[in-house]
């Protein structure tokens, strides 16, 4: 398969090439590849780390113990992440074990990541002595900005499509074509209905502007309406609970509980979002006369 893609739009009539490697070289004998999905991850990352940073010395938070639970978020999220793909995943890799290392062919769960990055959080806290849910108010901003900026690394691997629609934006190109033919027998044993000879929706773009809007909204909401600690992640859990079950229900790469039509996680999307839903509801009934936090010392007592 070429190192790029030619994409079409229904509104378009012309496409246009899309890469997905953006360098290759060798170091000691060993081929390198750098693509723009990695790169684009790690862009995300770097900014939702920026963004989080900037919120944190505003609350006059001590960032040694704030980066620990990055770091070790950070390490945790992508074993969890990878982890809960190779479990969903385990038809496969139970016949090909040494592919449970390579990450970097692809094959990490969202959810996963999040709630192992969580734990990775909590035991620092535990460690450091530092109040958890301001760092997970604090990563519930972080999230939604990686996560809006990183599902771009998603179009350049054309990856994380729908199934087929008539829109101006649904696109359509020769890799998206080549996996649409080729798992047929994956989508009828899920009950998915999609042609490889019909544009297909960008899903991973939905995501990716509900997620920056998001984002938008949780740091202003974090800066200047915050009232009690754990606000700002049980609003992640909700706004992006809510995006995944709908978007989730039309994509085509989705894991499923083993043959069943039935997506993970537009599963756990609607047991965390309903969940996030109910408790903002309760606090927000508790807390409706409080005022929004100012800065304080991190970890210290409302």
């Amino acid at each position: 398969m070429s190192d790029y893609s030619v994409v079409y739009f229904n509104g378009m009539e012309r496409g246009f090439s899309v890469p997905s490697v953006l360098a290759d070289f060798t170091i000691g004998g060993h081929p390198i590849t750098i693509r723009f999905y990695g790169l684009i991850i790690a862009i995300g990352y770097i900014l939702a780390l920026v963004a989080v940073t900037r919120l944190a010395r505003r609350q006059r938070m001590d960032l040694d113990k704030f980066y620990d639970m990055v770091i070790w978020g950070t390490v945790l999220g992508i074993v969890g992440a990878r982890l809960m793909y190779v479990v969903f995943t385990w038809d496969y890799y139970s016949q090909h074990l040494g592919d449970i290392w390579k990450i970097h062919d692809g094959g990490l769960a969202i959810y996963g990541g999040v709630l192992f990055g969580a734990l990775g959080a909590f035991l620092v806290s535990l460690i450091r002595k530092t109040s958890i849910l301001d760092a997970l108010d604090l990563a519930g901003v972080g999230f939604l900005l990686g996560q809006g900026v990183g599902r771009w690394g998603n179009f350049f691997n054309q990856e994380a499509f729908g199934t087929n629609t008539n829109l101006p934006w649904g696109m359509m190109s020769d890799k998206i074509r080549l996996y649409i033919t080729t798992h047929q027998e994956f989508f009828a044993e899920h009950h998915v209905v999609v042609s490889p000879d019909r544009a297909v929706h960008p899903a991973f773009l939905y995501e990716s502007l509900w997620c920056l809007l998001g984002f938008v909204l949780l740091y202003f909401m974090f800066k200047n309406r915050r009232k009690y600690r754990g606000q700002i992640i049980l609003s992640y859990m909700a706004w992006y609970g809510l995006e995944r079950v709908l978007v989730e229900g039309i994509r085509t790469d989705s894991l499923y509980f083993g043959s069943s039509a039935v997506r993970v996680s537009q599963v756990l999307s609607a047991v965390l979002a309903a969940a996030a839903i109910i408790l903002l509801i309760r606090n927000f009934l508790k807390y409706k006369d409080a005022k929004p936090f100012g800065p304080y010392q991190y970890g210290a007592e409302e």
